[in-house]
């Protein structure tokens, strides 16, 4: 278990700060870069500990244990937000944001503060938006050409009821699981594909295990940071500026690391012997899932948020 930020003995407050993915991965980068930001804006009165690869617990678990002030920052994908604000799960709908510049002016904005804004009640500070980036597929089985390739395969999912359903729709078997087992899981085969950005199965090795890649860009995943909300308010007005205004930076920091990346990783995926399939109409992607996941959406939730995020220009 890392422990990268600073253990100077100086510090007047001394925080956790939980993630889930490996070392090698942006979001540990980006954890760190935020320590770093930290430290030194308060000159030492704040230290975070960085516990990287689920050291403290899954996303769901360490959440948790944020709220009960056993850890005291978390990093995760915001799906592991979905049991406390129903509404993070439309973060991550299939086809939302246009573009990367759209889900950054989406969740850098007034709609992305209104969604953070949520989690107050539940004991949680939201500090800002980072990015898990694009969701990829990847299998053992075949290449995906076409949506037809996604019939029968068994997918590993996050719980976003709306992921599950997209792929139901697209013919797959959807199969929900935590980050930590899915190494295993598709090592065995007790499933075949999965779907992540490329800086997460990259720094996951998951070219280890499967063969096929196709860049379906199927939906953007954000991660959120977020605080105990107790402790947040506890310190000094200084310091909890410095905390927001630090992590957005470190947001900004983390979208361009992986911007700078994807070109590379593809190359380093392609001779670590993946076949890569860069070039994919989506079109039947989206008429499959598109309609039917906004319905099941607003069902629950209205559609205010969807029509916000589609409206931002």
């Amino acid at each position: 278990m890392a422990m990268l930020a600073s253990t100077a003995s100086g510090a007047e407050y001394k925080f956790k700060l939980a993630h889930e993915v490996a070392v090698e991965s942006t979001q540990h980068l980006a954890a760190t870069r935020f320590a770093e930001l930290v430290k030194d804006r308060t000159n030492g009165g704040i230290e975070i500990t960085v516990y990287p690869n689920s050291g403290l617990g899954a996303g769901p678990q360490a959440l948790n244990l944020l709220r009960g002030g056993i850890i005291d920052i978390v990093q995760s994908g915001s799906t592991t937000f979905n049991g406390l604000v129903g509404e993070t799960a439309a973060l991550e709908l299939p086809f939302l944001f246009r573009d990367a510049g759209h889900a950054y002016r989406v969740l850098d904005g007034k709609v992305g503060q209104s969604v953070l804004d949520k989690l107050t009640p539940h004991g949680v500070q939201g500090l800002a938006f980072l990015e898990n980036g694009w969701r990829e597929m990847t299998n053992s089985r075949r290449p995906i050409r076409s949506h037809e390739d996604i019939k029968g395969l068994k997918i590993r999912t996050t719980p976003n009821p709306f992921h599950i359903q997209a792929f139901e729709l697209l013919g797959a078997n959807p199969v929900p699981m935590a980050y930590s087992e899915l190494y295993s899981a598709l090592e065995t085969g007790a499933v075949d594909a999965q779907e992540h950005p490329l800086p997460v199965l990259w720094a996951a090795k998951y070219y280890e295990i499967q063969k096929y890649l196709t860049l379906t860009h199927h939906a953007y995943s954000p991660l959120i940071l977020v605080m105990n909300k107790r402790k947040f308010d506890s310190l000094p007005a200084e310091y909890r500026t410095i905390l927001i205004d630090s992590a957005r930076e470190t947001a900004a920091y983390q979208r361009d690391l992986n911007a700078k990346q994807v070109a590379e990783i593809i190359a380093g995926l392609k001779e670590a012997g993946m076949e890569v399939i860069e070039e994919i109409d989506t079109t039947r992607f989206r008429q499959i899932v598109e309609d039917p996941l906004r319905e099941s959406f607003a069902e629950k939730y209205g559609m205010d948020l969807l029509s916000a995020i589609a409206a931002e220009m």
